[in-house]
């Protein structure tokens, strides 16, 4: 008997006491399965019969569900689907002492709107694999279709599968990384070596056949360099155009990035006076800073350089340069002190799934009246709003936003005063 979805999808059952882990199941089955070794403090299992289906069982959309990594609750209803995720964040916040902060619906996006995706790929004697990873393992799935991506990054798949084709050795490996920009489609191929004017000659052919805007080769840790920019690589947030360097962070789907800027303003707003100090911490190319800076003046720190740039020059462009500022900082190691912080009338932060460990700790020990975090990992999210509260934070609400449909994954937002 299936009891519940645990936190990475999977059905747990109990057996002797410890947790079984058996995928594609939900709460209330009675399913066959078979052991197949340990798993953290109980057992994995694979799914062989279900015996007694529950009710909110459904048929998944996509044919290489339950092999393909990507995805693990195509298989339950809206239902069961909107209030597992809820109960993600719920968990997380309950483990950290936060079990009374209130939890809002989660914010939904839609079906095919996924805008960012990394896929890999590799040779072999029969032809090239491309797709996501398999559940739990390196082997990769041969994508045929995915209803999470956009339809224009799907239809991608049989041209870079022929590229990909020509200019790899046997064996070799690759990693695609795919965005949806404002002037069109950007890829980034990541794979060892630099390319022969043979491979770079095809690319370049590939990039004006599949009317890309602009397609990038990127050597190891190197940055990337294009290949072929046939027009302007452009992101806008806010009423700002902003240039996006190859590979750039982008928030994964269009209408996520419009609820989760939607919840920080709609916070902020509520919180400030007129002309107010705002610091937009981790702030990227500035998802939140330029929204922001049509209600304040803001202060965007980062430690990614290129990001930074071109931030700073979109401000100017945009004819925000007195209302934007940008600092370069690695704010793991470096964080903003609780004296720099002071000048602040709120603060927002959204940082990599590790979590703001240290700048939580100085922002605690902060004046600032008001802060806003978003994060893309409730367990880490909880830790740092754990910090906040100790040091005398109210954390108002939480409010979860699903951009990655039917995977482990939550986005959220919360909401902290000074008590």
């Amino acid at each position: 008997m299936i009891d519940r979805i645990g936190g990475r999808g999977d059905g747990i059952a109990e057996s002797r006491g410890r947790p079984v882990y058996v995928p594609f199941t939900i709460a209330g089955e009675t399913v066959r399965a078979r052991l197949e070794g340990r798993r953290g403090d109980g057992q994995a299992a694979s799914l062989v019969e279900i015996t007694g289906p529950s009710a909110h069982r459904r048929s998944p959309p996509c044919p290489h569900f339950g092999t393909c990594g990507g995805c693990a609750l195509q298989h339950v209803d809206e239902e069961i689907y909107r209030a597992w995720k809820c109960e993600r964040v719920r968990d997380a916040l309950d483990r950290c002492r936060l079990g009374d902060v209130p939890v809002a619906q989660v914010v939904s996006t839609p079906i095919g709107d996924r805008r960012r995706a990394t896929l890999a790929a590799r040779r072999i004697a029969a032809g090239l694999l491309i797709g996501f990873r398999e559940r739990r393992r390196h082997r990769i799935v041969d994508l045929r279709e995915c209803p999470v991506l956009r339809s224009d990054l799907a239809a991608l798949l049989p041209g870079l599968r022929e590229l990909l084709t020509q200019i790899l050795e046997i064996g070799a490996g690759a990693e695609i990384r795919l965005a949806a920009l404002d002037g069109g489609i950007d890829v980034t191929i990541v794979a060892q070596g630099n390319p022969d004017l043979a491979a770079r000659e095809a690319v370049a052919t590939f990039a004006d056949s599949a009317d890309l805007a602009r397609i990038a080769w990127q050597d190891g840790k190197s940055p990337p360099e294009p290949v072929a920019e046939r027009r302007a690589c452009t992101v806008t947030f806010g009423e700002v155009s902003v240039a996006a360097p190859p590979g750039a962070f982008l928030q994964a789907s269009t209408a996520g990035q419009a609820a989760l800027t939607g919840l920080v303003l709609e916070s902020v707003r509520e919180g400030i006076g007129a002309s107010p100090q705002l610091a937009d911490l981790f702030a990227g190319l500035g998802t939140f800073t330029f929204p922001l800076a049509q209600h304040g003046r803001v202060h965007a720190v980062d430690s990614d350089g290129g990001a930074l740039d071109a931030l700073e020059a979109a401000a100017r462009s945009g004819g925000l340069g007195a209302h934007v500022t940008v600092a370069r900082r690695n704010l793991f190691r470096d964080p903003l002190s609780a004296d720099e912080l002071r000048r602040f009338d709120a603060v927002v932060f959204d940082p990599p799934r590790a979590g703001a460990a240290a700048q939580a700790a100085e922002l605690a020990g902060s004046p600032v009246p008001m802060v806003v975090g978003v994060s893309c990992n409730p367990a880490s999210f909880a830790r740092d709003a754990a910090t906040l509260v100790a040091g005398g934070y109210r954390l108002e609400r939480v409010t979860p936003v699903d951009q990655f449909l039917w995977s482990e994954h939550v986005e959220l937002v919360g909401v902290f005063r000074r008590r």
